[in-house]
């Protein structure tokens, strides 16, 4: 289990507890986050599970794929920092994860 928080664009933060093995776009939606949209269910399909990962992260995750880079570009505002939560798989080693929410969904 790791403590996963997210961050709303407003500023609202829910932190959880995610099993391993699930992804953080997968906790998001068994926790009801608003923001995280999740359209095509983690089937790397659209962009509706973009998030910002905090700087300090970005080492500790696995590298993007190019099908994911292809679909953050069809993201909102994507960033250096964005990810498709779909494609953040939950670990002891990301315990504390901050991500940031967009203040849309592409």
């Amino acid at each position: 289990m790791a403590k996963v928080t997210y961050i709303e664009n407003s500023g609202n933060s829910h932190t959880i507890e995610i099993a391993n093995g699930l992804s953080v776009m997968e906790g998001a939606v068994q926790n009801d986050i608003p923001g995280i949209d999740a359209d095509c269910g983690g089937g790397m399909a659209c962009a509706t599970c973009h998030v910002y990962v905090k700087e300090e992260w970005l080492d500790k995750l696995i590298k993007k794929e190019d099908g994911e880079e292809d679909m953050l570009d069809m993201a909102y505002e994507p960033k250096k920092n964005s990810r498709l939560s779909c494609q953040i798989i939950v670990s002891d080693e990301l315990d504390g994860l901050t991500v940031n929410i967009p203040i849309k969904q592409g």
